[in-house]
């Protein structure tokens, strides 16, 4: 829908949503319009170099034509079904991304946090249908992020942040540790530990990768304890970290994992893949969903899936992200630069504050994303060149200078 097509002004749209909707977010003052590739556009046409992607969605480009032709496509055949029939769509794309993640089984869902909640309740059942009632203690990481429903929030590592406030008790059952510290982990678990859930990168946590040792000592240990391994790569998933999924960067696979916002192309979908033996916890209303692997986005995700393995964009990601991140490094104030693929977190230090940042960029029609204070995080789409790197650099570092 573009803004001539209505009567309306810019301002009128953002006074209608000041009006109506619940605000949880900090807006930028954008009326993003339209998008294509690597760039936004607002309303009078003026471009936007896109460096959050949807924070991490849109990894073969905003509008991949070959995304948007698969969605109108199905559209016009069946928009919506519950999971009684077979469909098409959730057939093929069910083969593709099990086949090419080295997984077994696929449950559908729509958004990361589903896809965490139902990650948890079948390690869960898993744990206490097989070991005892009390077998369903997860361990998880400090600084980590899963999600907004109870049970994500629950396993989310940072008691007391934003995402926790107000709500009351937790759900119990969880433990953290810190990240990285595989002796902490190790400590942290007891005899009705049935898994362990982690980030490759923790992502809203500063983005932070795993070590080697860290990842491969918590598979071993998993293994030598009957116990679970829970990847959750709904940010780093598809792409994004320089392998398909981040767990393959360590030669190691998981359990059970999550994904969503890169899978989908810009359509709401989440998912979560187990062996086969670990996907037995879930029988006929044991979970559900009714828009959980809906046709249309289903749609989506086997063109974008497709689009992501035929152009290595993986590839893309491992080689742009590596010249990125060393480019980065000579940015003015900055006291750490930390990424896997085009999953990157520029730590500044104290004299500046990473939403200041962020505004002076978006001023100069770049579009970054902040953590806290003091981390600019960036996630473009990853057909990304390195050309559009430079340009963006050149922004960020323009910005930064302004409030120095």
């Amino acid at each position: 829908m573009r803004l001539k097509d209505t009567g309306l002004t810019s301002q009128d749209i953002k006074d209608k949503v000041n009006k109506y909707m619940i605000e949880t977010y900090e807006r930028f003052d954008f009326l993003a319009e339209r998008a294509k590739d690597m760039y936004m556009y607002d309303e009078n046409g003026e471009e936007y170099l896109d460096f959050y992607a949807g924070i991490a969605v849109n990894n073969a480009g905003s509008c991949n034509e070959k995304v948007v032709a698969a969605v109108k496509d199905q559209v016009g055949d069946i928009m919506h079904t519950f999971n009684y029939p077979y469909t098409i769509p959730q057939a093929l794309l069910a083969e593709k991304v099990c086949e090419t993640i080295g997984m077994d089984k696929i449950f559908y869902q729509n958004s990361g946090t589903e896809a965490n909640e139902a990650m948890i309740k079948m390690a869960r059942k898993y744990g206490i249908e097989k070991y005892g009632p009390n077998h369903y203690h997860i361990v998880t990481a400090k600084m980590g992020f899963h999600g907004r429903t109870f049970g994500a929030m629950s396993a989310t590592g940072q008691p007391g942040n934003g995402c926790q406030v107000g709500f009351g008790p937790m759900t119990y059952g969880f433990s953290y540790a810190p990240y990285n510290n595989f002796q902490a982990f190790k400590d942290a678990c007891t005899e009705n530990t049935i898994a362990i859930m982690i980030e490759p990168v923790q992502g809203e946590g500063g983005v932070h990768p795993a070590t080697q040792e860290f990842m491969k000592g918590l598979r071993e240990f998993c293994d030598e304890n009957d116990m679970l391994l829970l990847i959750d790569e709904v940010q780093t998933g598809w792409c994004r970290t320089g392998a398909v999924m981040s767990y393959m960067n360590y030669g190691i696979k998981p359990d059970i994992v999550s994904m969503a916002k890169g899978l989908g192309g810009g359509m709401p979908i989440g998912a979560i893949c187990a062996t086969a033996e670990v996907a037995k916890a879930f029988t006929p209303g044991s979970h559900g969903t009714t828009f959980g692997g809906h046709p249309v986005s289903c749609a989506a995700a086997l063109a974008e899936v497709n689009e992501l393995i035929d152009r290595d964009l993986a590839g893309n990601a491992k080689k742009v992200g590596d010249y990125f991140a060393e480019k980065l490094k000579g940015l003015p104030h900055v006291k750490e630069v930390r990424h896997q693929g085009l999953l990157t977190g520029i730590e500044f230090d104290d004299t500046l504050n990473a939403v200041d940042i962020k505004h002076a960029c978006f001023d100069r029609k770049l579009l970054v994303t902040a953590i806290g204070s003091s981390v600019i995080r960036t996630i473009p789409p990853l057909i990304v060149t390195e050309e559009e790197c430079d340009k963006a650099f050149a922004i960020m570092k323009e910005a930064v200078e302004s409030l120095a």
